[in-house]
């Protein structure tokens, strides 16, 4: 049976004057409000404090956590910005949780895809619903974007990264033990098997990071490797990294836009930069892999997704990653159809990354004072909410981690099996 719980208000202090206390309570329509915004969420486990201690909750199991609003100008954003105004509510310390925040996540993210209500209608009761809409990512816009979100500088991401090859995505645990160093080169390993690589032959990577991919393939592999990417700091690190371990012989990085490749390579491989191209440009993306791919290439491109068409989370697409949308197998498909690519493997490491996640959020809150120090508090907050909101998205489902290889349709050199990924044990 549906339940509505209120609590009895939190006494208040003897010193505030009557005006002031009257001023603080929550109204009939606030608490009316939060008991809406719990229904059309589907009615979470979770209870909401109101800012004069009120405890409102629309489940009848224990909650696994509780949501705090401190005042009523963070309800209102709530309702009407909805993810926006819980962001950066949280952010702002407006909005609290107490309990465990991908626990709490986990549970909103389950109970929102489950709901067959839609709080839009709602919202426009009382305000403007921000309105999804994808950016487009020109040259001139995607340097900006990448910009936004890469170049906060080396310092802040060597804190919590892997300390070997500073990889910025999904980790592969092929073991459930490993470390987060461990778990990055399985996975760059994990890449190169399926790339099929050999001494001597030639590389192109779109989205590089901070090199360290392509430091790994010419040292493992003995190929060359030319990698593309436009953000500058990334560029400058990986270049001095290469340079330093004496593979700059055999890596170049340049700074430049993955629509700019030129040359003919035996291998492509992009990790983590579709994302960042946009949907309307993914036919371009392909024109290019078909134009440096050798007759006999292969290709591999790895990305976030998801099993339906959605924007990326308005929050995140605003404060954190500006352009980024994570596309279906089906809208991927347009890198390789018109160009009459076949798709040879596509493995969905989803769990993967909810570890990986965890691993980085772990030693960002290990580092929480120093990156408070390097930005501010608000800081810290944001990307705590934009680690564990990954965590919980991933952990749920709503976000897929696809690697898709691919060849061209007429090469007949391809593997037979995947003995080259998963070696078999003959007796």
């Amino acid at each position: 049976m549906d339940t509505e719980r209120h609590s009895t208000p939190l006494a208040m202090d003897a010193k505030h004057s009557d005006a002031n206390a009257s001023s603080s309570v929550a109204t009939p329509l606030d608490r009316l409000l939060v008991s809406k915004l719990l229904d059309y969420s589907g009615k979470p486990r979770i209870e909401i404090r109101l800012w004069d201690g009120v405890k409102i909750a629309r489940s009848d199991e224990e909650p696994v956590a509780t949501m705090k609003l401190n005042n009523r100008a963070a309800l209102m954003h709530l309702m009407t910005q909805r993810d926006i105004g819980f962001g950066d509510g949280y952010s702002d310390g407006q909005i609290e949780v107490e309990g465990d925040l991908c626990e709490f996540l986990c549970e909103v993210y389950n109970s929102k895809r489950h709901s067959e209500s839609d709080l839009t209608g709602l919202a426009r009761l009382f305000g403007l619903v921000p309105k999804k809409k994808a950016r487009k990512n020109t040259i001139s816009g995607s340097k900006s974007n990448i910009h936004h979100h890469y170049d906060l500088g080396n310092e802040f991401y060597s804190l919590w990264l892997d300390h070997e090859a500073m990889q910025y995505t999904c980790a592969y645990y092929p073991f459930e033990a490993m470390t987060l160093e461990q778990a990055q080169i399985a996975k760059m390993e994990h890449v190169c098997r399926k790339l099929m690589l050999k001494p001597g032959q030639s590389v192109v990577e779109a989205g590089c990071g901070w090199g360290g991919l392509a430091r790994y393939m010419a040292k493992t592999y003995g190929v060359h490797v030319r990698s593309y990417n436009i953000s500058h700091q990334q560029i400058v690190y990986a270049t001095e990294r290469a340079r330093s371990e004496g593979f700059d012989d055999r890596v170049e990085y340049i700074e430049d836009d993955y629509r700019n490749i030129n040359g003919t390579y035996d291998a492509f491989v992009s990790v983590g930069m579709l994302e960042h191209v946009g949907r309307r440009n993914y036919r371009e993306l392909g024109a290019v892999i078909n134009r440096c791919l050798a007759e006999n290439g292969c290709a591999l491109i790895h990305s976030i997704g998801r099993n339906v068409p959605e924007l990326m989370n308005p929050w995140i697409e605003k404060r954190i990653f500006p352009g980024a949308y994570p596309p279906t197998i089906r809208e991927m498909m347009d890198i390789v159809e018109p160009y009459d690519f076949s798709v040879l493997d596509i493995e969905n490491l989803r769990l993967h990354y909810a570890q990986t996640l965890r691993h980085w959020l772990e030693r960002f809150d290990d580092h929480e004072e120093v990156i408070s120090q390097m930005f501010d508090d608000r800081f810290v907050r944001a990307w705590r909410l934009y680690l564990a909101g990954s965590i919980a998205a991933f952990a749920v489902g709503a976000l897929q981690l696809f690697q898709i290889s691919f060849a061209r349709g007429a090469d007949n050199s391809i593997a037979m099996n995947r003995e080259h990924l998963y070696p078999y044990l003959v007796d």
